[in-house]
């Protein structure tokens, strides 16, 4: 909901509503815009006196020559560089005669009923319809007009934010900063939340006192990136699971990326996300525009369940593709650490019998199908099967599969290109690369420069081609390296630091193009597992493999941390073989099941290994998985314990009529003598009967939540249980 309040000053203000949240824009008296309410859902009403009774401090300057008039202190919409505000500032803009200060007044605004979508760019979309503002700032002397926009998705709880910047002067600009959002907040009595890592143990929640100073959390490697998400979040120091306040963003976007809070010198914070400056620059010639990705912005007063549900909701309803959006995903088996790259065509079917014996529906063949590829040395790029080591076509293969029961999927990693491969012998100058340096590989391999539209056409036509001419159900796209010796053939040497962008802006070429030509196929993400799982990339795959790791003790932590964004229809969690190719440790199956139904089920080992009775356990445990499956996939993901008790997790997943509910425990490490612990559940009907695992006896949902369900005696090292309740009356 967007509502306009004119004030009997003459100044305008701009309400955007959401169902538990009011962030409020103010066009102030010298047409400076403001930012001075972010909080809880307000009436609309005349608060611009929040800008007014701000006490103003020594030593700042005066804005358009006016006596106490301090840009520095006030909470403003978009701030700009070297005029009288010296906090960061959102953006920066050389202008032709190499000045870099700004100062934006308001111009006008725009409401449509409908937000429109960004040009080239993921976007979040209502189908049903979400409102959208545009609040248009300008710059008279340096000749720039600044589009901020808004999307506002009320039933989700959320807001969009983008930045559009137009030259509409006479000389060229060059954009050296753009944050797509910045807001701030006259409190500085806040944590930082950020998800942090590396490959293999992705999505750790980091939680620190914001301090004087600027923190920040970022990626400058190409990609979003192991190491950090992006995403942040600032809480109120008494904020947990489902209490107190939490502003939290959220980067629709799959490259470079920075987040960073800055407390200044009076107790402020100044909150923004956006496209890492590092290594960036944008030219904007006389005409030209510059779209700058968007960002989710979520306000909390419920702790950061309510952050999460706010996510999970818009995430799903309005950026997924609709199609699988809300329907259940299959169970796969995915053959990579059945057979790694030695295998032959009687291999993969041996491994397909067993996997449409174990109940799965799904079979992935990974790496090593094409070229001369028995290891990572050669052959990426050259998309052709290899007929002598699959035995035959794909399309061969695939039907061979579909006898068995089960639809067939392929992994690919279209982004990268071999040394050793037809590809980069016929064309080099396609590979991300210094002038005059020896091209540097990461896994035995080279980065396509997706800057060039030459390689994205090559991209399409090539999977295209593989995807018209095979029943192909399910894509697995990898992509292994991050990028070094950034550089491009392609573009001349004024425009290279724009190469990390448009390489981004190629992937979402190849990808809107490719999901549009084939949109029943199951696009699933990969980095090197989670390497690259951002909001950017859920656009187009709606699942993503957020670890390579695979150890259900190690995956309990990643899975936790990727739940404060993605819901759990998003996220790939497979069982694999003990000992853990990872980590080496062995985990029971119950264990190891228990920890992959959080998300979307999968297997990952090859059946016949499993002798008689370890493939019928397994089936068992694939078939409780589909009897749950829709409570999991479809419904309400609620965390209850995780956050500060590091050696227990408890979740909890309700159905979509509340009707249905899953919770599961794990106990990482038991200690001996101790006393048995009972898990609280949340967002039950407290009057409402709810019977337990089928038993006769009933509990009221007070009962459930305020007493709790018993963990028993705990006796072993990663101890799990699930339970499935049925709400009976």
């Amino acid at each position: 909901m967007i509502d306009v309040v004119e004030t009997d000053s003459g100044r305008q203000l701009f309400f955007l509503s959401t169902a538990g949240a009011t962030l409020v824009v103010l066009v102030g008296d010298r047409r400076h815009v403001f930012v001075p309410y972010w909080g809880p859902r307000l009436d609309p009403c005349d608060v611009s006196y929040l800008v007014d009774d701000v006490p103003r401090a020594s030593y700042l300057a005066d804005a358009d020559g006016a006596k106490d008039y301090k840009l520095e202190q006030l909470p403003q919409l978009y701030p700009s560089f070297g005029y009288t505000d010296l906090r960061e500032p959102a953006f920066l803009l050389r202008q032709s005669n190499g000045s870099r200060t700004s100062d934006l007044k308001f111009e006008s605004y725009r409401i449509a009923e409908r937000k429109a979508r960004l040009e080239g760019l993921p976007t979040v979309l209502d189908p049903s319809g979400a409102p959208a503002i545009e609040i248009i700032l300008r710059d008279e002397v340096a000749g720039t007009r600044v589009v901020v926009t808004f999307g506002v998705f009320e039933e989700q709880n959320a807001l969009t934010e983008s930045v559009r910047i137009e030259n509409v002067g006479e000389e060229p600009i060059v954009i050296e900063k753009i944050s797509s959002s910045c807001v701030d907040l006259h409190r500085c009595d806040l944590d930082m939340i950020h998800l942090a890592g590396a490959w293999s143990r992705e999505f750790g929640i980091v939680r620190r006192p914001v301090v004087q100073g600027t923190q920040s959390v970022g990626s400058a490697r190409g990609t979003s990136g192991h190491g950090q998400n992006p995403f942040v979040a600032l809480a109120a120091r008494d904020a947990d699971e489902r209490h107190g306040e939490v502003y939290a963003m959220s980067f629709v976007y799959s490259g470079n990326f920075l987040a960073q809070a800055d407390r200044d010198m009076h107790e402020n914070v100044r909150l923004q996300m956006g496209i890492n400056p590092f290594d960036f620059s944008w030219t904007l010639g006389p005409g030209e525009t510059f779209q700058a990705p968007e960002v989710a912005l979520v306000f909390s007063e419920r702790g950061l369940d309510g952050m999460s549900q706010a996510f999970h909701a818009l995430y799903r309803s309005c950026l997924m593709p609709s199609r699988f959006a809300s329907a259940e995903r299959p169970v796969l088996l995915n053959c990579w650490e059945a057979c790694y790259f030695d295998y032959t065509r009687e291999d993969l079917e041996r491994i397909a019998d067993g996997a449409s014996q174990i109940g799965a529906e799904l079979f992935v063949l990974d790496d090593g199908w094409f070229g001369r590829r028995n290891d990572s040395t050669s052959s990426v790029g050259d998309w052709v099967p290899n007929r002598q080591k699959i035995g035959g076509t794909i399309e061969d293969l695939a039907k061979s599969v579909e006898k068995r029961g089960l639809a067939f999927g392929l992994w690919f990693e279209p982004e990268a290109v071999s040394r050793d491969s037809d590809l980069f012998r016929a064309h080099p100058d396609w590979a991300i690369q210094a002038p005059g340096r020896v091209i540097t590989t990461s896994r035995d391999e080279y980065l396509l420069d997706l800057s060039n539209p030459a390689v994205c056409d090559y991209l399409v036509d090539t999977l295209s081609e593989i995807l018209s001419n095979a029943p192909i159900a399910y894509v697995k796209w990898d992509m292994n390296r991050n990028v070094t010796n950034a550089g491009s053939e392609f573009l001349p040497s004024w425009r290279q630091q724009e190469q990390a962008h448009r390489c981004v802006l190629g992937l979402y070429r190849v990808l809107e193009t490719l999901v549009g030509r084939f949109p029943s196929v199951l696009f699933e993400g990969c980095a090197g597992g989670g390497g690259r799982c951002d909001p950017g990339m859920l656009a187009y795959m709606p699942q993503v493999w957020i670890s390579d790791d695979t150890d259900a003790l190690e995956r309990l932590k990643v899975q936790y941390g990727a739940s404060l964004v993605y819901p759990s229809i998003a996220l790939g969690c497979h069982i694999s073989d003990v000992p853990n190719h990872q980590t080496h440790r062995s985990e029971s199956l119950r264990t190891r099941a228990i920890v992959a139904g959080w998300g979307n089920l999968g297997l990952e080992f090859d059946p016949a290994r499993l002798g008689r009775e370890g493939a019928e356990a397994v089936a068992r445990e694939v078939d409780a998985y589909r009897r749950i499956r829709a409570t999991v996939q479809l419904g309400k993901l609620h965390r209850l314990m995780g956050l500060d008790r590091g050696n227990e997790y408890a979740w909890m997943h309700v159905g979509e009529d509340g009707s249905n509910i899953v919770v599961c425990y794990v106990c990482q490490r038991m200690t001996p003598n101790s006393v048995s612990h009972r898990i609280r559940l949340s967002h039950l009907e407290p009057a409402a009967r709810y019977r337990v695992n089928g038993c006769d006896r009933t509990y009221s949902g007070a009962e459930l939540m305020n007493v709790g369900l018993s963990a028993g005696k705990i006796r072993e090292d990663a101890y799990a249980l699930r339970w499935v309740i049925d709400r009976v009356g």
